[in-house]
């Protein structure tokens, strides 16, 4: 933009003043002093009235100009100045902190904002599965079909990325309680241990920046809730915020996979990935050609009374998923085994029957049943303490449960009639076990960016 057709010295007459209006087409003027500070703003209208009123073309400028205008600076909001135009005003000066010009706004000439540095926030939440557990790993679905059902809840793991102008790749677990910082992300696969899964998703996804990341969770690690794959799904979703083609739903959670499947080897299971980029209650399907998300249409009220009547208990003990996975793997050229499985998806079929229809008393039941097949899965599934808290949430009043993920610990889901619930909560307590309290979450993966500007304290 040329700014100086748009002012004139104080000084200048007000026939050189008059071709200079005549040149921008503006109407208008801007005064200023020897220094090149806007002092004052003249229309070709106050310059025609001062004539009338026997001023000389020879007069400066400033006999005729007004000191009392309008004016913006850089933080003007752009609605404060698009609504002053839309009155009388004809220019708007930008002027930088000492009173020069920088930019003219007018109604055919305004600013576009400029791409500003921004963050991206993701959240990702855990999965509570129900039934068909064991029939998502791929050696069971290429030659059998696969089903399950789980759903997301109000626990959730949360990622924040930011851009650097340099190579450099910070990293920062809360629930690891450790950084890593390298000067560019080859440094940064040169780390092992507590990073693993996170380096592994930077080799899946190769960024071509430097950039700072933070992540902490909601949930305990090695919970059975499907932590892990909520940890990937938010630092993708970070990562997705800064492409121009971004990957859907299905990529994500391919990635995901990817990432802890392939990259670092840990066997397990599909639905996990699919439900932390998905969200809600579904019904999944597998198979070699696809993997299909049926959402369950359940009506609120069966939701809430489900939700009243699930008790999560955390058993306070870690799990290794991928050591089950394994030992499952093995057991599942058993054709015994094999066929404990189809009939596990069998009771999933009939397990989404009974929540549609919200027939939650069978619910319940039917949990008990899958629980019965899944602890004769592998011999890491359960122990002899998981089994005696099962027997006794049995005995408190509930009617089935299955312990979360793969097995081995880490979470309990007891399903308990309603006037019977508070005598299970009260049992398991005395036992040292507590619940974790959760709201079913109908969304699934969020990712979203921010200026960074608007959070700033100097703004």
């Amino acid at each position: 933009m040329t700014l100086e057709k748009y002012q004139i010295n104080q000084k200048a007459t007000l026939r050189e003043t008059l071709r200079k209006i005549e040149a921008n087409h503006e109407g208008c003027i801007l005064v200023t002093d020897d220094t090149e500070r806007v002092v004052a703003i003249a229309t070709d209208g106050d310059i025609r009235r001062k004539l009338l009123e026997d001023m000389s073309l020879d007069d400066p400028i400033m006999q005729c100009a007004n000191s009392d205008f309008m004016a913006a600076d850089s933080k003007t909001p752009r609605e404060l100045l698009l609504k002053q135009l839309d009155q009388k005003i004809r220019l708007i000066p930008v002027l930088d902190e000492n009173g020069r010009l920088v930019q003219v706004v007018t109604k055919k000439q305004m600013p576009i904002q400029i791409e500003e540095p921004v963050y991206a926030r993701a959240r990702a939440p855990v999965r509570i599965s129900f039934g068909g557990g064991g029939s998502d790993l791929t050696h069971f679905f290429s030659d059998h079909k696969g089903a399950v059902i789980n759903s997301t809840i109000s626990s959730y793991c949360h990622a924040t990325l930011r851009k650097r102008t340099d190579l450099k790749v910070i990293i920062s677990s809360l629930d690891l309680n450790e950084a890593l910082e390298a000067d560019s992300l080859q440094d940064a696969f040169a780390h092992s241990g507590k990073f693993d899964l996170i380096l592994a998703l930077l080799r899946t996804i190769q960024p071509a920046f430097g950039f700072e990341l933070f992540i902490n969770s909601d949930f305990p690690l090695k919970s059975g809730l499907g932590g892990s794959s909520a940890v990937s799904a938010s630092i993708l979703g970070c990562f997705n915020q800064f492409r121009q083609d971004r990957w859907d739903r299905h990529e994500l959670a391919e990635l995901a996979f990817q990432a802890e499947r392939l990259y670092l080897d840990i066997a397990g299971g599909w639905q996990d990935q699919y439900a932390t980029v998905f969200g809600g209650f579904n019904f999944m399907e597998f198979g070699m050609d696809q993997t299909v998300v049926n959402p369950l249409r359940i009506s609120n009220d069966i939701l809430l009374e489900l939700e009243e009547s699930l008790i999560l208990c955390n058993t306070g003990i870690a799990h290794e998923s991928g050591e089950i996975h394994n030992d499952q793997r093995k057991t599942m050229l058993n054709a015994e085994i094999r066929a404990l499985v189809s009939r596990s998806v069998q009771i999933t079929y009939q397990l989404r029957n009974d929540l549609l229809r919200g027939r939650l008393l069978q619910f319940g039941q039917c949990l008990h049943e899958l629980w019965e097949i899944k602890r004769q899965l592998s011999g890491k599934i359960s122990n002899d303490e998981l089994d005696n808290i099962y027997q006794a949430a049995l005995d408190l009043g509930a009617i089935g449960g299955k312990i979360l993920g793969a097995g081995g610990g880490g979470f309990f889901l007891f399903y308990v009639p309603p006037f019977k619930k508070h005598r299970l909560m009260t049992g398991l307590q005395k036992m040292g076990l507590t619940s974790l309290p959760f709201r079913f979450e109908a969304e699934g993966l969020h990712a979203w960016t921010i200026r960074e500007r608007k959070q700033s304290l100097e703004n």
